[in-house]
């Protein structure tokens, strides 16, 4: 087999495999939680052995849709940092709001991702039982820690031991922002901008007084 032959299969199997994930996107979107391999094997006009094939199960399936929503979230939440803003505030304030706003906008998505186990188990699905939502989920929320860790220490200099700090910072933003929107998304106790304003004034103190970054983008 030569290259050129290699790479088409490749494409092929990248085409096939995007195909497949826009047709869970749909289940999901319909179904939340209970979205199963079933449905969405039927949304996709195939068997399920077929999807297995491609995914291995559902938490292969699961890996490449979390993967999927997360790269497009940390796209915002990038873009909403580098969106020309008043001040720093504002900036704060926009990249909470763009959080919020994704998982009010797809809040199946956002139950499927983190509270798969909500789903309930039909007979022809006994291959789904026992999904352990933990195993899933808390890598998807630590890459988000690192990437926010990651875009504290490139624009903040707040002194020594600023890497170590910028960690502590992202994952800790991070775990208020699951948790408080979590909360929010269920109960809907205020409006989302009362959310974010109170949210920031949470993060404000250290924020405030941390330095741009000599030679980084600013924040």
């Amino acid at each position: 087999m030569d290259t050129t032959q290699r790479t088409d299969q490749q494409r092929s199997a990248d085409r096939r495999r995007r195909e497949l994930l826009e047709a869970a996107d749909r289940v999901v979107l319909r179904d939340g939680p209970q979205a199963s391999m079933n449905a969405i094997a039927a949304e996709a006009g195939i068997t399920k052995p077929i999807l297995y094939r491609h995914f291995g199960d559902k938490g292969g399936l699961y890996a490449a849709l979390a993967q999927r929503h997360t790269d497009a979230l940390l796209s915002s939440l990038r873009a909403a940092l580098d969106a020309p803003a008043e001040d720093r505030r504002r900036r704060v304030e926009a990249t909470l709001d763009t959080y919020l706003a994704a998982i009010e906008a797809r809040p199946q998505v956002y139950r499927f991702l983190m509270h798969p186990a909500e789903g309930s188990t039909t007979p022809g699905d006994q291959a789904e039982q026992g999904f352990d939502v933990g195993k899933h989920s808390a890598p998807l929320l630590r890459r988000m820690g690192e990437e926010l860790a990651q875009v504290i220490e490139e624009r903040l200099d707040v002194g020594p031991g600023t890497q170590q700090l910028a960690r502590v910072w992202g994952h800790g933003i991070v775990g208020m922002m699951h948790a408080a929107g979590d909360w929010w998304l269920g109960e809907r106790p205020c409006s989302r901008a009362e959310l974010v304003t109170s949210l920031a004034d949470l993060l404000w103190g250290r924020l405030s007084a941390a330095g741009d970054k000599e030679g980084g983008p600013g924040f």
